[in-house]
Order: C-alpha cells, then structure tokens, then sequence
C-alpha cells in the first residue's frame, strides 16, 4: 500500500475512511471504550483512531489522532490491513485502515519521564473515550462489546497466543 490511499467508490458513493492504531505492548492491545455520547459503537471496546480529513494520508491521520484522543505520538507505525465494516453500512461501508504501533513518545503534560526505558502511557485526552485499558488477545476477543468483530482475527495474527508444551 502506498502512503496515499485513495478513496473507495461503491454504489457511485464515497465511504468514510479512518486511520487505527492498533497500540502494542508485549502481549498487550490498547483498547479505548467508546464514550456513551459517539454515534457509532457507544459504550464498545475499539482502538484508538479517526477519520481522514480530507488532504491527509493515513499516517498523517494517525498521527493526528492518537495525538488528539491519547496524547502520544507514534515512533513509526506499520500498515497491517484495511477492514471493511459492512457491519455498520453494507453499502458504502466506512473503511479501517490499520496500522501497528510499538513505540510511541508523549506529549506536553502527559509525557512521562520517570523512566528513559518505559514508554509515557496513552491517557485519555479528549471527550471520545471513557477508559483505556491494555488487553491480553484472548482478553481483546472474548469482550461481548468489541466494536467490530473483524478485529478478533486482526488481534490473533498479531499477538498469536502461547502454545503449551
């Protein structure tokens, strides 16, 4: 995938698009639940991101909007697959563009620096989530209120469980 993506046409319409950060750490997902206020998905477990204004590329959104709804900033992301939530409209179906993330630095009051080796944590910097909370896969995939359940396979292939011997 290029750094551009270019707007999907279905039904002559354009669909909504957004950039995710799917936030990694060891064995753990960052989830933030949806505030009870969001049209879409309120009270959910969804990962932290937003729509692409128009002009931007998806990484300049996902730096955008884990600056704005976590305060950080990404160190480098990595694409890993667009999802198509025909869950929401099956005829123009907004389009997930997600990208890993594992190293991230804060920004203004919420970096911290108590530790050269410990990354600042994501915190809640604006009206669109109610809680963050880190998340094992199998925690990520058995929550009932998982915005969209595309992710489960997402977070399996990211995070593949530990085998027991």
């Amino acid at each position: 995938m290029t750094s551009t993506t270019k707007s999907t046409m279905i039904s002559g319409l354009r669909s909504a698009e957004y950039a995710c950060a799917l936030l990694l750490q060891g064995d753990k997902i960052l989830l933030g639940r949806r505030a009870s206020l969001r049209a879409t998905y309120p009270n959910c477990w969804d990962l932290i991101g937003g729509k692409i204004e128009a002009g931007e590329t998806p990484e300049q959104a996902l730096h955008r909007e884990l600056a704005e709804e976590v305060a950080i900033a990404p160190l480098g992301s990595t694409y890993v697959e667009t999802i198509r939530d025909t869950h929401i409209d099956p005829q123009t179906p907004p389009l997930y563009h997600i990208y890993a993330v594992r190293a991230w630095s804060g920004i203004g009051a919420a970096t911290d620096t108590s530790s050269a080796h410990t990354q600042p944590p994501p915190v809640i910097n604006n009206h669109e989530h109610s809680a963050l909370e880190w998340f094992t896969v199998a925690q990520a995939c058995d929550l009932p209120d998982l915005a969209i359940p595309d992710y489960r396979p997402l977070f399996r292939r990211m995070i593949p469980e530990p085998t027991s011997s």
